[in-house]
């Protein structure tokens, strides 16, 4: 039953942000994506926070760093969270409740954002690079693009996953060294999503806001 509940909670997460997908991922939507990626650049201007182009200029005269950070976006943090909590399972954790709340509350705390407000990332700009593309894999793809939505950069799910496993691991880890990995990796994927073209320095902002109140809210 245990399980049964888990997939059930998995599957309505999904579902929600696949309704979400569905409802902006047109035309329409894709005109307000890039009008609202526009908005993103010229707030982050006024407030002195546009700094992707120069991470990600800094980030590309190293090839196999940018191979790097490519494989953590693609499949690292996902993976990690995904494990994190599976860990947390198997060890009977009485944690376990909690951080799975903690995730789910940071995944479907984004669902509106993303229907209100879709958002073209970086990687859409004459300015920036994308550099999974750069390496032959295209995001866009009609087969790729089924299974997420382009235009959901803000905010960051990537970083809003990191806060919530990341300060997770950092309580709950039973070695030194995962605590201490798990205290600086939501910092770590913050450079991964801006060096990759993927995220606005705002949408990390608002993810780890997100994360962070998810933690609070499931306390």
């Amino acid at each position: 039953m245990k399980v049964l509940r888990e997939f059930v909670i998995g599957a309505a997460c999904l579902s929600g942000y696949y309704l979400v997908r569905r409802l902006v991922w047109n035309e329409h939507g894709r005109r307000r994506a890039d009008r609202n990626a526009h908005r993103v650049v010229a707030a982050e201007e006024r407030l002195g926070l546009r700094i992707e182009p120069a991470v990600q200029q800094a980030a590309l005269r190293h090839r196999r760093l940018v191979d790097m950070l490519n494989l953590g976006y693609a499949v690292g943090n996902l993976t990690l969270s995904a494990g994190w909590l599976i860990v947390l399972h198997r060890r009977g954790s009485p944690a376990f409740a909690r951080e799975r709340r903690a995730a789910v509350a940071a995944y479907t705390g984004a669902l509106p954002v993303f229907l209100a407000f879709p958002t073209a990332p970086p990687r859409s700009r004459d300015d920036q690079v994308d550099t999974l593309l750069d390496r032959g894999i295209d995001l866009d793809n009609r087969w790729l693009v089924r299974l997420y939505n382009p235009i959901a950069a803000m905010p960051s799910h990537h970083v809003a996953f990191a806060v919530v496993t990341g300060l997770g691991m950092a309580r709950f880890g039973r070695n030194p060294l995962v605590r201490a990995f798990g205290a600086v990796y939501p910092a770590a994927v913050s450079l991964v999503v801006v060096a990759t073209g993927n995220h606005y320095t705002l949408d990390v902002i608002a993810g780890a806001a997100l994360g962070g109140v998810a933690r609070i809210v499931t306390r």
